[in-house]
């Protein structure tokens, strides 16, 4: 039995890349052809002059904001789908109200390749412990385990001593869910002496996943390794081992860029994670998480070759209200695009003497007379608020994806 998913995982990366961006290509063509929205914002895109990651990134970003409002002028998906009449199976709602698509692709949202990973195996029977209402969690869980051959207990939320019930009697061989429910469940099971032996494995997504609560799990004997997924993209990145770094799943292009501006970032530079699906259902190009990230050096010791994220490191929207006045990372990022000599720069913001206090650190290539000035009128005129102005080396800032960086204490 093979230790991958497919052969996709194991390809040269400089084959990856190649086979990627003719994808995307076609991706950005199909979009153009078959989704409304994508007709018009992309209407001046040439599909063939995206060859490379930087012509790629001039492609306009999308975000959850949009889906919103496209959405409510345009039910149910804003024109973003590709659809084929019958084709569309379920309408899912997330907090918004965001509405997506669920479609009879099969694993439509890819994350067979992540609970393959995790080790689970075909005839394996999984105890399911995402939701299955109105949100595609538990949706997401059948279709993977559908595609390798697993069978699911659609467990849901909630109901803890049925659950545990049901976990003695059928020993299911392992779990997906939250890793906080998976310990609620394990130490319920100890304190109530109920047998659960049988679980040996875990993919757990949704929220944090701790060092002390993987610890927790591997004493209990389950080896636990967590995913990144939406319910916008599918799966995002995963583990294959509890390593660091989370691997890009293949069936996605993956940028960090920086908050505000947008620009494409060096591996190892902290920023927003921007994901492209190679899903031609619901062909999200440059959809941007909100979720920080950085790239990871190197490859994963297992075997697969695929780049990898440090996985979530932080929110990238950063607005602040400063005297009343919102300043969003877009701003900063404008004054910086009007001082050539700014590479990077972050707005701290601070309570000092019972006022708001602003001060822009920015790192400088060179220094000359009138240059901080010059910088604390772009400020004004970006802003609309006066702050103070700091020359800092280059590379003296905090590599974390901070544009703004709020510290305010009220005492």
């Amino acid at each position: 039995m093979s230790d991958y998913f497919d052969s996709l995982e194991t390809r040269a990366p400089a084959e990856r890349e190649t086979e990627q961006f003719a994808a995307l290509k076609r991706q950005v063509d199909y979009a153009k052809r078959n989704a409304p929205a994508y007709a018009d914002s992309l209407s001046k895109i040439d599909p063939e002059t995206l060859g490379d990651a930087g012509a790629f990134s001039q492609l306009p970003i999308t975000r959850k904001s949009d889906l919103i409002s496209r959405q409510k002028a345009n039910r149910p998906f804003g024109g973003l789908t590709a659809l084929k009449s019958g084709d569309l199976r379920y309408v899912f709602a997330s907090p918004g109200p965001i509405y997506e698509p669920g479609t009879q692709r099969p694993d439509y949202w890819r994350m067979a390749r992540a609970a393959y990973a995790a080790g689970f195996r075909k005839n394996d029977l999984i105890h399911s412990a995402f939701s299955y209402h109105l949100t595609p969690a538990g949706s997401m869980v059948d279709t993977a385990a559908h595609q390798i051959g697993c069978t699911v207990i659609p467990a849901g939320v909630g109901q803890t001593d049925l659950q545990l019930q049901t976990m003695a009697d059928l020993q299911p061989d392992g779990y997906i869910g939250t890793p906080s429910f998976l310990r609620i469940l394990l130490e319920k099971a100890q304190e109530k002496d109920i047998n659960v032996s049988g679980l040996k494995k875990a993919l757990v997504s949704g929220e944090a996943f701790p060092p002390s609560t993987r610890e927790y799990l591997a004493g209990q004997g389950v080896l636990a390794l967590q995913c990144y997924a939406t319910a916008d993209l599918g799966l995002i990145a995963y583990e294959s081992s509890a390593d660091s770094g989370l691997i890009i799943d293949e069936g996605v292009y993956l940028e960090i860029v920086r908050p505000g501006s947008g620009d494409l970032l060096p591996d190892g530079e902290v920023g927003e994670v921007v994901v492209t699906t190679f899903n031609p259902d619901y062909p999200l190009i440059r959809f941007a998480t909100g979720d920080l990230s950085a790239i990871e050096p190197g490859m994963s010791d297992c075997g697969r070759t695929n780049r990898r994220i440090k996985g979530w490191m932080g929110r990238a929207d950063q607005t602040a209200k400063i005297r009343g006045m919102f300043v969003h990372p877009e701003q900063v990022a404008a004054v910086v695009g009007s001082v050539p000599e700014i590479s990077k720069a972050r707005l701290t913001i601070d309570w000092i003497d019972e006022k708001d206090q602003m001060f822009l650190k920015c790192e400088v290539s060179s220094q000359s007379d009138g240059l901080a000035q010059r910088i604390g009128e772009a400020l004004r005129d970006k802003c609309k608020l006066r702050g103070e102005i700091e020359l800092v080396t280059t590379g003296s800032l905090p590599n974390d994806g901070l544009v703004i960086e709020d510290i305010r204490v009220y005492n």
